[in-house]
């Protein structure tokens, strides 16, 4: 299990910071340029398997228009990059802004629920209600909180939009691979037992002490070589990787509870050690919009 779960990592890993470096290097002057397929992977990989979750707890949504609405929400946040790509710069005072678009998204995707549910409508069962409630969630759960990662990399410049994905992916994961490793090392005091059994208090303040750590390695060294900024303050360093491994946790128990409710251990089985692409994402999910405060809060420089 351990030696399917490390392959599976290292495999992802290595496919996504070589796109990350083509990102960087060879964007052609249009950041995220490279991650737009991985967003897309992830939304609709994402969605489909919420969907097949909710499906075991008797809940079933239209599919195709919930995984439409999903991804026109998760990539809407790239309208100024599509913009950029017309030569046609966004305007910098656009009523919309850039958060805007993936909430207007999120707008049409509940309109488009609806429609689907109208179109479904047989009887009065109760059923139409709730399975338009449910593609909305999924829309919003995976589309809209994905659809930060596009922001976050567009953010200023090429340079500053790279440090702000990389920092927010990198100290994420050192935080799930702290707390996995205190966790197993050290854990006693279940952190919560009902939702999941295998977290603990002592991987929770491992997983912390490890993201403050990386936290500042990264903005200490990696950061000025992207950027060609100083250092930010350590303070800000030990914020992020604070605010990261919360973000995280949140993110993680978010997911076992919507398993644990619908009686499922993993959201799918195509990754062999690690489960589906929910079990990858789950703590990336807050940690995009988190991340995105933290940046555009300053506390690394102006954005």
């Amino acid at each position: 299990m351990l030696r399917w779960r490390l392959l599976s990592a290292i495999s992802i890993l290595a496919v996504l910071f070589t796109l990350l470096w083509l990102d960087y290097a060879w964007n052609f002057g249009w950041p995220s340029l490279w991650l737009l397929p991985v967003l897309i992977l992830l939304a609709v990989g994402g969605a489909w398997e919420t969907l097949d979750l909710l499906a075991a707890g008797g809940l079933r949504p239209a599919r195709i228009p919930t995984c439409i609405g999903t991804l026109l929400t998760a990539t809407a946040g790239m309208v100024p990059l599509c913009m950029e790509m017309c030569w046609k710069p966004y305007p910098p005072d656009c009523p919309v802004g850039r958060l805007g678009w993936p909430v207007l998204a999120l707008a049409f995707g509940a309109a488009l629920a609806l429609a689907s549910e109208m179109r479904r409508y047989q009887e009065p069962t109760g059923r139409a209600v709730t399975n338009a409630a449910a593609s909305i969630f999924v829309m919003t759960y995976i589309g809209l909180l994905l659809g930060f990662l596009a922001p976050l990399r567009l953010l200023h410049s090429n340079g500053v939009g790279m440090a702000a994905v990389l920092s927010m992916a990198v100290v994420v994961k050192f935080s799930d691979v702290g707390a996995y490793t205190f966790g197993r090392l050290l854990g006693r005091t279940k952190l919560s037992p009902r939702l999941s059994p295998g977290k603990t208090v002592e991987g929770a303040i491992g997983g912390a002490l490890t993201a403050c750590l990386v936290s500042w390695v990264f903005f200490t060294y990696a950061m000025p070589q992207l950027t060609g900024r100083p250092a930010p303050a350590w303070w800000a360093s030990i914020v992020f990787g604070l605010v990261m491994t919360a973000s995280g946790i949140f993110g993680d128990l978010a997911e076992s509870m919507l398993k644990r409710d619908m009686q499922r251990k993993d959201s799918s089985n195509w990754l062999p050690g690690l489960g589906g692409v929910l079990d990858v994402i789950d703590s990336i999910l807050f940690s995009a919009p988190a991340a995105y405060l933290c940046w555009v809060a300053g506390i690394f420089g102006p954005v």
